[in-house]
C-alpha cells in the first residue's frame, strides 16, 4: 500500500491509502449453504465442491509501472482432480517449485472487467514454500490478460479501489 490517500472519483471523499491487492474469499461456485455438508470444503488455500470440483487459491500479479510494488488479485483456479491431488501431495515439499504448471480455469468474477473473467484459461505455477501459486493467464486480448502482460498504472489501481469500495 502506498502512503497517503486518494480522492475518490465516485464519492468525492478522501480515502486512506491505496490498496495494491484484493482477494476473492471463495470460488464463484461456492455458497455458504455448502459448508458442513459431505464432500464440500472451503479452506484458506483449497476448496472442494461435491467431491468433484477442485479449486486452489493463487495470485494474479499485475506490474504497476509508476509504483514500487505490483498489484495482486487473490483468485481461485479450478484444477482437474489429478492436478489437485498432485499439488496437495507436494504442498509441503520445497522442490515443488520444480513442478510443471497446472492447467486450470479462472473461477472468480473480478470487478471492472468486460467480458467476465470467469473461465479464462490459466496455468498455475507453484512457488516457494509459504508463497501462494502464481496464476498465469492465457495470453489473449482479454483486458485482464493484457494488464498482466503489459502492466497497469497507479491510476488504474485507484479505479480498481473505487470499484471495490462502491460495488
Amino acid at each position: 500500500m502506498i502512503s497517503g490517500g486518494f480522492t475518490c472519483t465516485c464519492c468525492g471523499q478522501e480515502h486512506d491509502g491505496l490498496p495494491f491487492g484484493y482477494s476473492m474469499a471463495a470460488p464463484v461456485y461456492w455458497n455458504p449453504g455448502l459448508a458442513g455438508s459431505p464432500g464440500n470444503v472451503l479452506g484458506d488455500e483449497q476448496c472442494v465442491i461435491d467431491d468433484e470440483h477442485h479449486f486452489v487459491r493463487g495470485r494474479i500479479v499485475l506490474p504497476v509501472h509508476d509504483a514500487d510494488e505490483d498489484f495482486e488479485w487473490g483468485a481461485w483456479v479450478s484444477l482437474s482432480e489429478e492436478n489437485f491431488l498432485r499439488m496437495a501431495e507436494v504442498f509441503a515439499d520445497p522442490a515443488r517449485v520444480n513442478e510443471p504448471p497446472y492447467f486450470g480455469w479462472l473461477s472468480v468474477i473480478l470487478p471492472g472487467y468486460a467480458p467476465t473473467t470467469l473461465n479464462l484459461k490459466t496455468n498455475l505455477h507453484t512457488q516457494e514454500l509459504g508463497i501462494r501459486p502464481l496464476i498465469e493467464l492465457e495470453p489473449t486480448d482479454h483486458p485482464l490478460a493484457v494488464e498482466q502482460r503489459e502492466g497497469i498504472t497507479v491510476a488504474r489501481v485507484q479505479e480498481i479501489a473505487e470499484l471495490a469500495l462502491h460495488q
